[in-house]
């Protein structure tokens, strides 16, 4: 799967690394739910760090449409609750 860090570029994550994400998106979908500033800022970080940990960042230069695409670290809790789903940001 090739997601996208707004601002930052791609990443290819492999299968097995989904689940771990898949934790840290329904933290981030908690802390939303909940209206914590906090927990929420945490959560988001800890997303994108886990996506930035676990994937192969993509070269600049090569095009590939992503599968789905994160916000950057300075998006707010307003706008982040505007893109969750009831799968959080991460489907699955």
């Amino acid at each position: 799967m090739i997601m996208r860090i707004l601002g930052e570029g791609q990443y290819e994550i492999a299968e097995e690394h989904l689940a771990r994400l898949n934790e840290l998106d329904s933290a981030l979908q908690s802390a939303a739910d909940a209206g914590d500033e906090t927990a929420f800022a945490a959560a988001l970080s800890a997303l994108l760090d886990g996506v930035r940990t676990l994937g192969t960042p993509l070269p600049d230069e090569t095009i590939t449409p992503s599968e789905l695409v994160l916000p950057d670290a300075d998006t707010s809790l307003t706008q982040v609750r505007d893109l969750l789903s009831d799968e959080g940001l991460i489907p699955g």
